[in-house]
C-alpha cells in the first residue's frame, strides 16, 4: 500500500512539473551617476530573488537581472512576461531599482521615516503577490563603485549579499542570509529568518546593527577594534574573542507614548578597549558570534 501511495505521488509531481511552463529573460543595464558625489547611493527593493552587490574600481553602475517566470499554461506565462518588469528611478545622485507590475504602488512617503528616505512599495489587501495566475523571481546581480552607499533588500526565495564596498550598508531580509564581505561602512543589517554573516575588511567608524529574530549573527572584525557593544536576546548567547571586554552599567531610556512615560533598561552592555562606535547585536532565537580575526 505504501509503494502505491509513493508512485501515486510521484506521477503527480511528474504532472506538476510537465505542465509548468517557464520563461527566463536577462535584462542587463547600465547607468551613471548624473550628480557625482560623496552621498552617492543605489537602493534595491526586490520582492523575490536574491541581491548580489559588488564593488569595483569602475565608475558605472551595471545591473543584471535574471527574470524567470512560471505558469501553468503558456498564457500565464504571458501575463506574467507583461507584468513584471525593472522599474529604474534615477534621483540624479541615487539610483533606485525595483520591481513594476506586482499589483503594488512603489512611491517616495513622507510619512515613512526610514532608511531607504521613504521609498518602497504600498501594499493594498487582496493585490501584489496574491492574487497572481504566474510566479516569478527576480535576481539581481549589481556592479557599482566601491565608494557608493548601499541600500539593498528582498523578501523571499533570496539571499542578500554585499561584497567590497566602502560605503553604508544597509541590508535587509524577510526569509533569507545577509552575507557582507570586504566592507567598511557602518552598518544596518536585519533579517527574520536567517543569518547575519559579516567580514570586515576595516573596522566601521560609525554606529552599526546587526539583527535577526530566527537565525545567528558572525560578525569578523580586524584586530584593535575599539567600540561599544550592546547585546540581547531571548534564546540565545554571546561569544567573543575580544579582549578586553568591560562590562558597562546599565542605562535606563525613557520615552513618551500616549499611555505614558515608557522606561526600558539595557543591561548586557560592554566597553571594547577605548570605547567607540556603538554595535547593537540582537537575536531572538540564535547566538551571536563577535570576533576578532588576523
Amino acid at each position: 500500500m505504501t509503494s502505491k501511495i509513493f508512485v501515486l505521488a510521484m506521477l503527480l509531481l511528474c504532472v506538476n512539473v510537465v505542465s509548468a511552463q517557464t520563461f527566463k529573460e536577462k535584462i542587463t543595464k547600465s547607468f551613471q551617476f548624473e550628480k557625482k558625489s560623496a552621498a552617492n547611493a543605489i537602493m534595491v527593493f526586490n520582492i523575490n530573488g536574491d541581491v548580489d552587490v559588488e564593488g569595483t574600481t569602475g565608475d558605472q553602475v551595471i545591473v543584471e537581472v535574471e527574470k524567470t517566470i512560471t505558469g501553468k499554461t503558456q498564457a500565464r506565462v504571458d501575463e506574467g512576461k507583461e507584468d513584471i518588469q525593472l522599474g529604474v528611478i534615477d534621483a540624479a545622485d541615487s539610483l533606485i531599482f525595483y520591481i513594476k507590475g506586482t499589483g503594488a504602488e512603489f512611491s517616495k512617503s513622507s510619512t515613512r521615516r526610514n532608511r531607504s528616505e521613504g521609498w518602497g512599495y504600498r501594499w493594498n489587501d487582496h493585490n501584489g503577490n496574491w492574487d497572481r495566475n504566474y510566479e516569478y523571481t527576480m535576481h539581481f546581480k549589481i556592479k557599482i563603485p566601491m565608494n557608493v552607499h548601499v541600500m539593498a533588500s528582498t523578501i523571499n526565495d533570496g539571499d542578500v549579499a554585499i561584497t567590497n564596498t566602502r560605503g553604508e550598508v544597509i541590508a535587509k531580509n524577510i526569509n533569507g542570509h545577509i552575507r557582507l564581505k570586504q566592507i567598511t561602512g557602518k552598518t544596518n543589517a536585519n533579517t527574520i529568518n536567517g543569518n547575519v554573516d559579516i567580514d570586515y575588511l576595516k573596522n566601521p567608524g560609525g554606529d552599526s546593527r546587526y539583527y535577526t529574530l530566527n537565525g545567528d549573527i558572525h560578525v569578523n572584525f580586524p584586530t584593535s577594534l575599539s567600540a561599544t557593544m550592546s547585546f540581547k536576546s531571548f534564546n540565545g548567547d554571546l561569544y567573543t574573542n575580544i579582549e578586553p571586554l568591560e562590562t558597562l552599567p546599565a542605562i535606563v531610556n525613557k520615552t513618551e507614548t500616549q499611555k505614558g512615560i515608557k522606561f526600558k533598561v539595557e543591561t548586557d552592555r560592554f566597553k571594547i578597549r577605548a570605547g567607540g562606535p556603538l554595535l547593537d547585536v540582537e537575536t531572538f532565537n540564535g547566538d551571536a558570534f563577535i570576533k576578532e580575526v588576523k
